[in-house]
């Protein structure tokens, strides 16, 4: 059994599936890739038995046959060989020899038969829609999920289909954000389904923001995404999601509009100087000012002001400065809206022209 192709050729697909196999694992062949060609494709797979990522290579001919490879070797072997590299690889027995002008590598092999597979039907959606769109709606979402959370289902994003509308949420339970997309057309029925973080991470690295479309299908206990380059499978977290629409204040009492990156510098700047461990920054509202102060423990103050268009009450309330950024940079408007109630509750950041993506941050005691 011989394959010839181009390092490019098998980079890139390799770099699609090398990610989700671990570099430690309690199964051997889990840090295997499966080559595969059947139907004259040649296609590369790779699990950790949570996630499946297949890869297209290429079109190939000369029959059916499936061999295995340790990945990450074979990925390391690949991004080390010349651009444009002609590379033969060849199954001789118990062992596998890959080729490449003057270079000769001799890998072992796992059987094939040991290599596992997700068992991922029936599905109860499919939807289509653009790479980019899916892409935006993750990359505003993602980054407010839990990690190593007791409360395991917060560990992941919840995506609903409600209406005519794919909507993402993540909270850690200091923040929250939300983001929502319209399909093009109605889905069957209303879902919600958790997708764990390193699933979301892995879906992520292998979207590219692109009109190409990308089918989404939803079971019951996986959810899968295809396009023409790679099939995505990943299980789904089994669990309930709170009730995330408690959580958004129903009113506002106080609200400004700030310049996103110059309040983005600002508390920047100011965080310099605040404590490692809560970074903690303190912010002040008084009639068209905002003042922006950090202090930590060598009783070091870093402090600047804002000019605001602010007429409400004064107002005193402490927030995670990162939990502030990572919003603000998600946040892709000139201006920003800035909403409050109360030293005690949360606030809200959000994009003046459109609701979604929305982030709702817990304040700190001060």
């Amino acid at each position: 059994m011989q394959i010839t192709l181009t390092r490019e050729e098998l980079l890139k697909p390799l770099g699609y599936v090398v990610g989700v196999v671990e570099r430690r694992q309690t199964l051997p062949i889990l840090s295997y890739v499966l080559m595969r060609i059947q139907d004259d494709e040649l296609t590369l797979t790779g699990t950790d038995l949570e996630i499946e990522i297949i890869a297209k290579v290429k079109d190939a001919s000369g029959g059916n046959f499936e061999m295995t490879l340790p990945a990450r070797k074979l990925f390391d072997i690949c991004r080390s060989l010349p651009i444009e590299a002609e590379i033969v690889i060849k199954k001789e027995g118990e062992r596998t020899t890959v080729k490449s002008g003057k270079s000769r590598f001799t890998l072992a092999t796992a059987a094939v038969t040991d290599f596992p597979y997700i068992q991922a039907l029936p599905w109860e959606q499919a939807l289509t829609l653009s790479q980019g769109k899916i892409r935006t709606l993750l990359e505003q979402t993602h980054f407010c999920m839990a990690q190593q959370d007791v409360r395991y289902y917060l560990n992941g994003l919840l995506l609903e289909l409600v209406s005519k509308k794919l909507r993402a949420v993540a909270t850690d339970g200091h923040r929250m954000a939300i983001s929502e997309i319209v399909l093009d057309s109605t889905p069957k029925s209303e879902k919600q389904v958790i997708i764990p973080r390193k699933g979301i991470q892995e879906i992520l690295r292998l979207l590219e923001d692109s009109d190409e479309p990308i089918q989404l299908q939803i079971g019951v206990n996986h959810i899968r995404a295809k396009t023409t380059n790679f099939t995505f499978t990943s299980k789904l977290i089994d669990g309930r999601y709170p009730d995330y629409t408690k959580v958004v204040p129903q009113t506002e009492l106080k609200k400004l509009t700030l310049t996103r990156e110059s309040f983005r510098e600002t508390l920047g700047r100011v965080a310099i100087l605040s404590s490692d461990k809560y970074r903690s920054v303190r912010i002040s509202l008084k009639n068209k000012l905002m003042q922006v102060t950090a202090h930590n423990p060598e009783q070091e103050e870093a402090q600047e002001e804002v000019i605001t268009d602010y007429t409400g009450e004064e107002l005193e309330i402490g927030f995670n400065v990162n939990y502030m950024m990572d919003a603000i940079s998600a946040l892709k408007s000139e201006s920003i809206n800035f909403g409050l109630n109360d030293p005690n509750s949360s606030c809200t950041l959000s994009s003046p022209d459109t609701p979604y993506p929305q982030y709702v941050i817990m304040p700190m005691r001060l």
